[in-house]
């Protein structure tokens, strides 16, 4: 599971992998039988003719380790994965914890440049000075450069695995950049609306949602399948369902982080979130849900997927009135005086003319009156003045058409 989860990770990074066959000390070991596993999950290794690179290794004799760590000096050079250490530190929060001794620590992988003690810089919304450096052993170095992962010791506050780290050698620019974050972060998190199954609709009208990811668990394989194969035959030209991870056992943190990462919902079958998870859930504002009944789950996933669907527009006549005079006013243009015949005509639709059963003009209404005043729409029998946005050449019995485009929700079949 494990490794299942592993390669999850993985593709919803979009990042290349290097497969380590490990124990191939023990007696009647089978790298076949673990290629074939990942051919299960699409990873398709190179002894078998694909792209991902694969080495039998023993981490108990060292068996293969070298052979390791050429595939992976391999990879880097093939994506040109190179650092500059002759410029000012650039890396990233891989951890980070509240010492009661030293105070806020942050471990960071350094990944451009070189950072010496006393280097002023900014980690996330925060900013610092490096006042030690410590390396995985304990040891304090005077300075780091590309690849090391560092204890650092002069943050302001605790950093989130994940912040930027970088060294700016002006300390005025250091704290205006620091506060213009932390009102950019304030004003997110005002602003944030978690990814839902609730919300889903909303965010599709702002045009940022048009796959829905899932993350599934379940209590046994079977109900896992079952659920994901229901919610891929969901998937419409419009939306589609993207299973990006699946497995039986409970909700775990990593399944949270895996959603956090991929903006995916966690529907869980039968299982529950450990606390661990369900605070980070809470934390990261994560849609996880737990269900008894299959067809519960489905339904919602369904119900919400409807409200992501495009409506379809149809036109609806909402009045007709037609023309008897027409006033030619200078300055303003031609007042046409009508009858409103059939519905209602309303100020904020849409009017179209039509004259001996042609359409010879379709716009917006300027204004409504009924005498002198300005009014939002006219009902049937009732007279009233009306002048049409950019077009004067209204004529008597002409018929002035009133209309709106209604959006008809679509159902999935």
């Amino acid at each position: 599971p494990q490794t299942i989860e592993a390669i999850s990770h993985t593709k919803a990074a979009e990042v290349p992998m290097v497969v380590a066959i490990n124990k191939m000390d023990k007696p009647g070991a089978d790298p076949e039988k673990v290629r074939r596993a990942l051919s299960e999950h699409e990873v398709l290794v190179e002894t078998w003719g694909g792209k991902v690179q694969d080495i039998e290794i023993s981490a108990k004799t060292g068996a293969g380790m070298e052979n390791l760590m050429e595939s992976l000096l391999l990879e880097t050079d093939v994506l040109e994965l190179k650092s500059n250490k002759d410029c000012t530190a650039k890396g990233t929060v891989v951890d980070s914890r509240l010492d009661k001794g030293l105070g806020p620590v942050g471990t960071v992988l350094i990944q451009k440049g070189t950072l010496n003690i006393g280097d002023p810089f900014i980690c996330g919304d925060f900013p610092g000075k490096v006042r030690s450096i410590i390396n995985e052993h304990g040891i304090r170095l005077k300075k780091s450069g590309p690849s090391d992962a560092i204890q650092i010791q002069g943050l302001e506050s605790v950093p989130q695995a994940g912040d930027l780290f970088a060294v700016v050698n002006n300390e005025k620019e250091i704290k205006r950049i620091a506060s213009e974050r932390q009102r950019i972060r304030r004003e997110i998190e005002q602003k944030k609306m978690a990814f839902s199954l609730d919300n889903m609709s909303s965010l599709i009208k702002e045009g940022s949602v048009k796959t829905l990811p899932l993350i599934i668990k379940g209590d046994v394989d079977g109900s896992v399948e079952a659920l994901s194969d229901s919610f891929q035959k969901l998937s419409t030209d419009e939306i589609i369902v993207n299973i990006i991870h699946k497995a039986v056992g409970a909700i775990t943190e990593s399944d949270i982080l895996l959603a956090s990462a991929s903006d995916a919902i966690v529907i869980g079958f039968q299982v529950r979130p450990s606390a661990g998870a369900r605070k980070i859930a809470e934390k990261e504002e994560i849609d996880s849900r737990s269900y008894s009944i299959i067809y519960d789950a489905i339904n919602d996933v369904k119900d919400a997927m409807e409200g992501l669907l495009s409506p379809e527009m149809k036109e609806e006549i909402t009045g007709t009135a037609e023309i008897r005079e027409t006033y030619k006013i200078s300055k303003v243009g031609t007042i046409a005086g009508c009858m409103v015949t059939t519905g209602k005509i309303f100020r904020n639709t849409g009017i179209r003319i039509i004259r001996d059963g042609v359409v010879v003009f379709s716009g917006n209404l300027a204004s409504l009156k009924r005498f002198k005043d300005d009014v939002k729409e006219v009902a049937k029998g009732y007279d009233c003045g009306l002048q049409i946005k950019g077009y004067n050449d209204i004529k008597e019995g002409d018929i002035a058409e009133c209309y709106e485009q209604v959006a008809i929700k679509k159902t999935l079949k």
